[in-house]
């Protein structure tokens, strides 16, 4: 087995192979015994957003209540809250209940702040729910932190979520001449990992800038393996709603890189989709403004596709990453070269799909070609699982 040549420290669990029900799930965040001490007397930085729950509580008021010093609080995409649209810039802010300074990590700025607000941190916690998709970016941040981390010394503790798309690796590696906003590491669509494992591979693969290594801790979950179906309590983000979506999401959101909609500013996002000159279909649906979609694609338009949220989630998890969804509404728009777009690259990591697609391959050609890439990663983040497969 590869040797890990980096700090990084976490708790061994007796964990069952079998499947275990949500209920038995223990997240890190409520292992208190496990890490509280670790905290005490330390200034803490807590990296999260409103799913980052223990209970009915929010672990930014129990940390508080519990005596722990939480000087800062760094938000993702979607903001703290989890209202903000994908990809709007939001302001950095206070928590009007407890008055700690709330810092955006998607303000559209990438200057020293942070490193300079680090500096003065002895340990980052890192709490929120991800959906274990490359272009979901959650991660994003966390690797910026971690690197920034790994130039100030400063403590990473990740406490670790279960990955409801955990259960499966699909979809290609990134080509990292495609690298953006929406994929940053060289790991497939779907890899599978929690936050915690992916921050232990990030560390052991050099993954950091300048092959810096952090000074990292992961207190995983208990009660979880890869095979788990969890399901999420809270809506990780806006667009994703159910668990229907989380697990079509792989696949949907491809159409991101089209001018066809997936149901963003309606009440099935990334459950349909559809545009208005797509023939032959009976299903409708209009994108309108709203919270957290306030100018979708095809806004105000009669869109015709199809509807995805009555299909059996077991369909859709056998399924994995689908193409034939976008190959599909591509035939029937027959609009050649003005269907993709250069984020279709950017969201696929890779340019050979998009011309398979054009040459007529079927989706399971398309995804005998990536499989290899597949067999490939599982291997090598064996090292860094903390979790039986």
């Amino acid at each position: 087995m590869k040797k890990l040549l980096f700090l990084f420290v976490y708790i061994c669990l007796a964990a069952p192979c079998s499947k275990a029900q949500n209920a038995d799930v223990q997240n890190g965040s409520e292992r208190f015994e496990v890490y509280l001490n670790s905290l005490k007397g330390k200034r803490v930085a807590l990296f999260s957003n409103h799913t980052g729950m223990v209970g009915n509580k929010h672990l930014l008021d129990v940390l508080l209540e519990k005596g722990i010093k939480v000087v800062a609080v760094f938000s993702p995409e979607h903001g703290f809250r989890g209202n903000a649209d994908a990809g709007e810039h939001v302001n950095n802010s206070v928590d009007k209940q407890t008055g700690i300074p709330i810092y955006s990590l998607y303000n559209g700025k990438e200057g020293k702040s942070d490193e300079q607000l680090l500096r003065k941190i002895d340990v980052l916690a890192v709490d929120i729910q991800d959906v274990g998709l490359r272009f979901y970016t959650y991660y994003i941040s966390m690797l910026r932190l971690m690197n920034v981390c790994a130039k100030t010394r400063t403590r990473v503790l990740v406490l670790d979520r279960p990955n409801p798309n955990g259960f499966y690796v699909d979809g290609p590696l990134l080509d990292m001449r495609y690298k953006s906003g929406v994929g940053a590491l060289p790991i497939p669509v779907v890899h599978g990992m929690t936050l915690g494992e992916l921050a232990g591979m990030i560390n052991g693969e050099g993954w950091l800038e300048e092959g810096r290594k952090c000074r990292l801790t992961v207190v995983p979950c208990a009660n979880y393996t890869h095979q788990t179906r969890y399901h999420l309590p809270i809506a990780p983000s806006p667009n994703l709603p159910n668990m229907q979506a989380v697990y079509l999401y792989p696949s949907i959101c491809l159409f991101e890189g089209t001018p066809v909609s997936l149901g963003r500013g309606t009440s099935l996002p990334f459950q349909q989709f559809g545009h208005p000159d797509m023939t032959g279909y009976s299903h409708r649906f209009t994108p309108r403004s709203r919270a957290g979609a306030k100018n979708p694609p095809q806004l105000d338009k009669v869109c015709y596709g199809v509807d995805l949220s009555q299909m059996s989630s077991e369909e859709v998890q056998q399924r994995g990453l689908d193409l034939s969804y976008i190959i599909n509404a591509y035939r029937n728009l027959s609009i050649g070269n003005r269907f993709f777009t250069p984020f279709f690259e950017k969201l696929i990591g890779v340019d050979y799909v998009r011309k398979m697609i054009e040459e007529g391959k079927s989706a399971a050609e398309i995804k005998n070609k990536w499989q290899t890439d597949v067999e490939q990663f599982k291997v090598r983040r064996r090292p860094y699982l903390l979790y039986a497969e």
